[in-house]
């Protein structure tokens, strides 16, 4: 239902998500400067961001911290969670019961993901937008969000974006 980049530069933290789904932000992404960006999507499980959030305050590896959290998660085959913290170390996690096409991908500090998309080139097309768009970072994301959409976005159409910097 959703792909979404989360991406570190420099002191800066960001997220944007595109999606079918009606109002995406108020539950998709976390982001919390000097700490991380989150973003839980596909079947959306909120309680991934309230656990995950304090664990990145405490410094956990997103690597080791998305399988913690996906561990107590009955429903872990039918979700997506991925994110950064503040030293652009990564954890992703496509269920393997996502609706497809679905995927992940990830690039210098940044990681993409969806479902329900139109194919790879959503995730591809995001993430290389990313790298090659220059100036602050709201405008990347947007741009990145931009290409993704271009590259066939959510293959269902499009109804919420959100961008949380």
């Amino acid at each position: 239902m959703t792909w979404s980049i989360l991406a570190r530069d420099g002191d800066v933290l960001g997220g944007a998500v595109a999606t079918k789904f009606f109002a995406v932000g108020a539950l998709c992404l976390h982001v919390e400067g000097g700490v991380g960006a989150l973003a839980t999507q596909a079947l959306i499980n909120p309680m991934l961001a309230w656990h995950g959030m304090p664990r990145l305050r405490d410094n956990e590896d997103p690597a080791l911290l998305v399988p913690a959290l996906l561990a107590g998660d009955d429903g872990r085959a039918v979700r997506q969670l991925h994110m950064i913290d503040a030293a652009g170390r990564m954890g992703q996690h496509t269920g393997a019961e996502c609706v497809g096409w679905c995927g992940h991908i990830a690039g210098a500090e940044v990681t993409v993901a969806g479902n329900m998309l139109a194919g790879a080139a959503v995730l591809d097309s995001t993430l290389d937008a990313y790298a090659r768009t220059p100036g602050p970072m709201a405008e990347r994301l947007l741009a990145a969000l931009d290409a993704g959409e271009a590259a066939g976005g959510d293959k269902r159409g499009r109804q919420s974006a959100a961008l949380k910097v």
